[in-house]
């Protein structure tokens, strides 16, 4: 997959590649398209450099091979490799992420987000 400047943002080709169908990229669910508009995005403004962040995507899932019976989920490999680069580059903070990740999961279904 190219940008209109011509910059490839595959995450990775063969059994790295991302869930596709018909030559287009494939969500279950809508975090799913948002993470990976996130990451494309962040990259064509030049947080990071895509290569770095296919570096990390492949170190995620190449970690996989020590349990291969484990159900795969790519987006949430996805996921961590985004968190690992901008907490490395230092543009996130792990606990903070963290305990904002534990209040939301914390509140009541059908909490009122008004």
């Amino acid at each position: 997959m190219k940008t209109a400047g011509g910059e490839d943002f595959s995450p990775a080709d063969g059994i790295l590649a991302p869930p596709m169908s018909n030559g287009e990229v494939v969500f279950e669910a809508p975090w799913q398209g948002r993470v990976f508009g996130m990451a494309v995005a962040m990259a064509a403004a030049g947080v990071f450099e895509w290569d770095e962040f296919r570096a990390c995507l492949i170190e995620e899932l190449a970690g996989r091979e020590s349990a291969p019976e484990a159900p795969f989920h790519y987006y949430g490999h996805f996921l961590r490799s985004l968190e690992r680069l901008l907490s490395d580059k230092g543009l996130l903070d792990q606990a903070l992420l963290g305990e904002r990740f534990a209040t939301y999961r914390d509140r009541p279904h059908g909490h009122d987000h008004g």
